[in-house]
């Protein structure tokens, strides 16, 4: 990501914390790259395993150019989709945890290498681009469904 995107990322993110020099402090500073941040005010985040994240993230990049951020962390055993604030109150699915209103995500600066176990697999692109959560849940239905069997035997 070039440097103005990565600015505007960082300010898309510290947009949400409490103290937005503490954020950045913490980014320049932390050993680890990493700061806590509130999730339910500019985003939600769906977390699911590693197993249906990576090929759900898969089946999001072919349906469309650029899914909202995506976070992955300690050995890809999980996957954080970015999704609009208000989805964690409404989603039903099972196997999915939730990070909505009242909660907070660790988050690693968008520009640079993290040594926290967590890492941007999409980075946030400054502009507010969420994943649609009802994209993300076909996305997950597909898949869960696993590659589509070709031809006959």
């Amino acid at each position: 990501m070039a440097g103005a995107g990565v600015k505007a990322a960082v300010e898309w993110l510290v947009s949400v914390a409490p103290d937005p020099d503490a954020c950045r402090w913490e980014w320049e500073r932390n050993p680890r790259g990493v700061a806590l941040l509130p999730a339910g005010r500019r985003w939600d985040v769906l977390i699911l395993p590693g197993k249906l994240g990576h090929p759900t993230l898969d089946v999001l990049t072919r349906l469309i150019d650029r899914p909202g951020p995506v976070l992955s962390d300690f050995g890809d055993a999980r996957m954080g989709f970015f999704v609009p604030p208000g989805t964690v109150a409404r989603w039903v699915g099972t196997g999915v945890r939730g990070v909505g209103p009242g909660t907070w995500i660790v988050v690693p600066h968008p520009g640079r290498a993290s040594n926290g176990g967590v890492r941007w697999l999409i980075p946030p692109d400054g502009s507010g681009t969420l994943t649609d959560a009802t994209l993300l849940e076909l996305a997950m239905h597909e898949a869960a469904a696993g590659p589509a069997e070709s031809g006959g035997d």
